[in-house]
């Protein structure tokens, strides 16, 4: 199983951007996806406030880093995500 990642992206106004910009980034980051030539993922974004956070999926954060290097998108921070909780994580 492949490791997933958070990605944390300053980007200051993303919560203020349009559908046509975030198309256009998702255009971009799928071009730069489509092109890495290794097993890559990205699940989905969160847009809010002056941040991006994206959660990908592959084998080494040195290929996140270089996804967002390709597409001219900040990185502040790779982290691996060790666990997903809900309020269902509460029923064991």
């Amino acid at each position: 199983m492949m490791p997933t990642f958070i990605i944390e992206r300053t980007l200051p106004g993303a919560g203020e951007l349009s559908q046509e910009q975030l198309r256009e980034i998702a255009r971009t980051s799928n071009r730069v996806v489509a092109d890495l030539g290794v097993p890559y993922r990205w699940l989905h974004s969160y847009v809010a406030g002056d941040k991006i956070y994206c959660v990908h999926e592959t084998a080494d954060p040195d290929i996140v880093r270089e996804h967002a290097r390709r597409g001219g998108f900040p990185c502040d921070s790779v982290t691996v995500i060790a666990e997903v909780i809900g309020p269902e994580t509460a029923n064991g």
